[in-house]
């Protein structure tokens, strides 16, 4: 009977030290979300066996989506893989498509265990990268870390699952909840630190996407500015259902440096249309809902070119027509101290901004300081 609670000791280290090991592995990952599209972001260690167990290599999946993190991961750890544990944050690939797979890259080091945070989404790879592995005797453990894995590798779930980005909408508002100046007009309400959180956002998502008001309105650039860090700059989405949109905005004026794509209407102007592509941007036709561009048709579309993260800086309309209809996935809201005043542009086109923080779909996953700012973090629940 002595031996049962050595034994529960032991099964709880091992526990603890996995789940350890994976958020290394998790915050590896995340250092390059919104650079691997279509492939998710993943993280990897390679740890060696024995009573005091230690890092050997580190690998993340690469811009553009490949070499993957464990293919990564694996090469720098080289003849010292053999007889060690790899943690993955995402299953490992099968044969498919191009490239070596994963799985036979594993199994080629000599990796004797794989702990696993999340099983693929991917019908191409589901719990058949943990049966191959197991077939080849290799001891696989599911499920460490696998709610933040959940978090990380959102983007790919919601495109795997259900045909579109995953949605994150970013609000800045001020204390009594509005987001513009009477008339429409741009305000100044975020302090430093936040612009610099919006940035890191823009930088980590594979596309932003803004209504063609608010171009006319600020005339955005939409790029990332944190130091170090333009070329990071998301694929830029404007929905403009009659192609409004100036030829003598920031955004055409630069589609040739970072893309843009325009979302309009099926009978908006063909010419106006040759007018935009021939400054450098890209014109997608969708359906209307209404007179407004079909919403989830605009989100379908950016899955099939690829997009898994896209975040929405769009304005009080098309924010509140994401939430109306259900296509919201993750919010960061950050709430200024400054008031604007009752005759201001509201956050949500007709709805209070607590149809947002208080809705029974979203948990607050965290609350921040940014300098002079209050950040709400929501997660779809």
């Amino acid at each position: 009977m002595s031996a049962h609670p050595r034994v529960a000791r032991a099964a709880l280290a091992a526990s603890e030290q996995d789940e350890r090991f994976m958020a290394g592995a998790l915050s590896l990952g995340r250092r390059n979300l919104g650079q691997t599209f279509p492939n998710p972001s993943v993280g990897a260690l390679v740890v060696s066996g024995g009573p005091e167990p230690r890092i050997i290599a580190r690998g993340v999946t690469a811009t553009g989506g490949r070499p993957h993190a464990e293919a990564e991961a694996l090469a720098k750890a080289g003849a010292a893989a053999k007889g060690a544990t790899i943690y993955v944050t995402l299953e490992p690939c099968v044969p498919h498509g191009r490239g070596e797979p994963c799985t036979d890259i594993i199994k080629r080091a000599g990796i004797e265990r794989v702990v696993i945070a999340l099983q693929d989404p991917n019908p191409a790879t589901s719990g058949l990268g943990i049966a191959r592995l197991r077939a080849a005797n290799v001891d696989v453990v599911v499920g460490p870390g696998e709610a933040e894995a959940a978090r990380a590798h959102a983007g790919h779930i919601r495109r795997m699952k259900d045909g579109r980005p995953h949605v994150i909408l970013k609000i800045a508002v001020s204390a009594d909840g509005k987001t513009g100046l009477p008339g429409r007009r741009p305000a100044d309400i975020s302090c430093d630190v936040s612009r610099a959180e919006a940035h890191m956002l823009r930088a980590t998502s594979d596309a932003i996407m803004v209504a063609s008001g608010t171009v006319i309105a600020d005339d955005p650039i939409l790029n990332c500015r944190l130091p170090g860090m333009a070329h990071r700059s998301p694929i830029r989405v404007v929905l403009d259902s009659t192609l409004r949109i100036p030829l003598s905005s920031k955004l055409v004026r630069t589609a040739r440096e970072i893309p843009l794509w325009i979302i309009t209407r099926p009978d908006a102007s063909p010419d106006r249309q040759r007018e935009l592509e021939a400054a450098g941007a890209e014109v997608l036709r969708v359906s209307t809902a209404g007179n407004r561009i079909d919403l989830s048709e605009a989100l379908h579309i950016l899955a099939t070119r690829n997009i898994t993260r896209l975040l929405v800086e769009g304005g009080p309309i098309i924010s509140a027509g994401l939430l109306k209809e259900n296509l919201v996935d993750e919010a960061v809201v950050v709430r200024s101290p400054k008031e604007l005043g009752a005759d201001a542009v509201s956050a949500l086109e007709g709805m209070p901004l607590s149809a947002l923080l208080e809705s029974p779909r979203f948990a607050v996953i965290e609350r921040r300081t940014l300098g002079a700012d209050k950040l709400t973090h929501l997660f779809r629940s």
